[in-house]
């Protein structure tokens, strides 16, 4: 589907008339009448009709480079690449996720793989020695060739990584024996590469927090995390320092997004300058603005040696060559089925949706419910895409799922980096700590030493010394057999454990008795489970239509998280045996819009939901949502707390009991012995915690 909407672009007349009008080298264009996403669809088509020319676009604000590169994405992806501008001042980023986007990017820019480049107008002002540090320093190292394992710590060391026990975070690498583990920029995930002489034998993968190996690769590529401390040999360190305008090849089109303000580089560059100051009067010892910024007017005489095309909302004075496009914003739906159905009636429409979820319910319903997964007119066409805006096409009208359901559209990628969920084992360990060998016991961790294993071959160990002052060289492969020493919460007075002696048996004999009590409990456990398997409970029917309108309705794009945590939840439901779920998730991942959706689904079936929060605020707080979010349907939503007078409680108390409240939310209130309910069919607890365990 979406190479259609590239088709139709192409086939428009501005379209043909600006590919024949291009803007010369110097020159510059502007094109207006691109609403919603279509602006991001012609550099898509320019791209695809011109691809020996490297596009460079640049937006105003970092939110806006990342919506630009999303939109860019779904039509070119793989060869869309972000420059995020930096968020400190100096020459390394801190932030490693900008750090190690920014140093890739420039690698695909050396290796031309990048055909459009999205960043901001600051960051095309910045200058940085990490372009030619990334063309010197690239390190490929390729399974069966010849290398010295002493080379390669070095080149690594250069390169700016940091030398741990074991690699738990990217930017590190370790080593022991003939063993390097190395997780930088430019890796998809950790590397464990391994020597038998000077020959690589094997490169495998493995994972952060087992420190275990796993699949094989071929060959594995490094990049630098920091420049060298000082440039090469007959260079100067001002020669080595290239802006992003410098990288771009010659005859490559920079095009700027709407309001991208070239006065915005002065005065990010008087910026600069008020900033370092305060930083030399703190003692900091900082460079100069020249080190980290082009000047303004040497960033003017770059910037304007390129053909620009301008993406504008109206036509300026100052434009010499102009293409009017003309498209339209799609009509407002607003939730309307009605008014989308009258949309797609009009002539031939394409309905993105941001994933598979979101696109079975708009299926579900569009459709005639006599005629399950038929779509309603052959001008409707659905298909997986996540654009920021939609936009009428002369035969063509595009529409996008939050657009419909007037929901924010929220820009989520996954983080480029892994870094380990536990920091387990010797590399969050400091000498003295306390440790629990899984074989051993209790003992005192001393630290990581080298020691000869023979034929002058060496390895490192964690060291962990028992009672008596036995001690135990644990190689670090073997790092999963140690865990940092914690007391439960109701011992914390006791904060010196004693010791195991190497070798004893009352080790043993406890790992004994805690594995009896763990069976004691996996018994008691099953017993239990066994009893609700055989329970007979309410099955809830499967959902609605409502139901479905509701989900669609959320303001946000569900996480895959919360997606899944939805459908697990309405499955539980289904089932004839009583449902007991537990949702976990921080603060703001959430778990509310489950919960909402798990009441309306009882309220549906006919029955009543109780909500039970620990605090009052919290019930206040969930009763404005709830009713916020079911306002359009027929649920009486109520809240029983102190906040309520006595009248109001008794209103509440009786129609709970007459069944004319769908939903109470409240606090402990809500376990007296005078709340009675009709029919109870669902019970959420938020906060269970914070209840008591009893």
């Amino acid at each position: 589907m979406l190479p259609q909407i590239l088709d139709a672009f192409r086939a428009l007349a501005p379209m043909r008339g600006l590919m024949r009008n291009l803007p010369a080298r110097g020159d510059r264009a502007a094109a207006i009448g691109l609403p919603g996403s279509s602006s991001a669809v012609l550099v898509a088509a320019l791209s695809e009709e011109l691809p020996q020319r490297a596009f460079l676009v640049v937006a105003p604000t970092p939110t806006e480079s990342e919506r630009w590169y999303g939109d860019l994405e779904v039509f070119l992806a793989g060869a869309v690449r972000l420059y995020p501008q930096r968020e400190a001042l100096g020459e390394e980023e801190p932030h490693f996720e900008i750090a190690g986007e920014r140093v890739e990017t420039i690698e695909a820019l050396n290796r031309g793989e990048a055909r459009v480049l999205v960043t901001t107008l600051p960051a095309t002002a910045e200058v940085t020695r990490m372009a030619a540090a990334v063309a010197a320093a690239r390190l490929t190292v390729t399974k069966g060739e010849t290398l010295q394992l002493k080379e390669i710590i070095e080149a690594l060391e250069t390169m700016g990584y940091e030398r741990r026990p074991s690699v738990l975070d990217v930017t590190q690498f370790a080593v022991r024996g003939g063993i390097v583990d190395v997780y930088g920029f430019g890796m998809a995930a950790p590397a464990r590469i391994e020597w038998w002489g000077s020959e690589v034998i094997s490169i495998r993968g493995f994972d952060l927090d087992s420190q275990r190996s796993e699949g094989e690769v071929d060959s594995v590529t490094v990049l630098p995390v920091a420049p060298p401390p000082s440039p090469p040999v007959g260079t100067d360190d001002d020669d080595t320092r290239r802006s992003l305008l410098d990288l771009m090849p010659p005859d490559s089109i920079l095009v700027t997004a709407p309001d991208t303000d070239e006065s915005d580089v002065r005065r990010v560059w008087d910026e600069a300058d008020h900033h370092l100051r305060i930083a030399r009067r703190r003692g900091e010892d900082v460079p100069g603005r020249d080190a980290v910024f082009l000047a303004p007017q040497d960033w003017s005489s770059r910037w304007n040696a390129f053909a620009r095309l301008d993406i504008r909302a109206t036509c300026e004075e100052s434009d010499r060559s102009t293409t009017a496009f003309g498209l339209f914003p799609p009509t407002e739906v607003g939730r309307d089925m009605k008014r989308l159905r009258r949309v797609i009636g009009a002539g031939p429409t394409l309905l993105l949706c941001d994933n598979e979820g979101q696109l079975e319910r708009l299926e579900e319903l569009l459709s005639d419910p006599s005629r399950p997964g038929e779509l309603p007119s052959p001008n409707l066409m659905l298909a997986l895409g996540s654009l920021s805006g939609g936009f009428v096409l002369p035969d063509l009208t595009v529409l996008t799922d939050h657009e419909i359901f007037r929901r924010a559209r929220r820009i989520r990628r996954p983080r480029r980096y892994r870094q380990a969920t536990t920091a387990s084992g010797a590399g969050s360990l400091t000498p003295g700590d306390y440790v629990v060998h899984l074989e051993h016991g209790i003992g005192i961790y001393r630290g990581i030493k080298v020691i000869e294993v023979g034929d002058g071959a060496t390895i490192e160990v964690a060291i962990v010394e028992y009672q008596g002052g036995d001690r135990l060289n644990v190689p670090l492969y073997g790092l999963d057999q140690i865990e940092p020493y914690r007391v439960s919460s109701d011992d914390e007075t006791r904060t010196s454990p004693k010791i195991d002696r190497l070798g004893g048996s009352r080790w043993r004999r406890q790992r004994a008795k805690t594995e009896a009590a763990i069976r004691q409990l996996a018994t008691e456990l099953l017993e239990l489970y066994a009893k609700r398997s055989i329970a007979k409970g309410f099955a809830f029917p499967p959902d609605t239509r409502w139901q479905r309108e509701l989900e669609s309705s959320f303001l946000y794009e569900d996480t895959p998280d919360q997606r899944r945590a939805t459908e697990e939840t309405k499955r539980d439901m289904e089932r004839p045996q009583p449902a007991d779920r537990l949702v976990v998730g921080d603060v703001g991942y959430g778990k509310t819009e489950v919960a909402v959706r798990a009441a309306f689904k009882a309220v549906q079936a006919g029955k009543q939901v109780a909500v039970l929060v620990p605090t009052t605020i919290l019930a206040e707080q969930h009763g404005r949502t709830f009713e916020d979010r079911l306002a359009e349907y027929p649920v009486r939503v109520e809240v029983l707390s102190r906040f309520r007078t006595a009248a109001e409680q008794k209103a509440v108390l009786e129609g709970l009991k007459k069944g004319t409240v769908d939903i109470v939310i409240g606090t402990h209130r809500l376990l007296s012995k005078d709340v009675l309910f009709q029919d109870l069919g669902a019970l959420i607890v938020d906060e269970e915690h914070r209840f008591g365990v009893r």
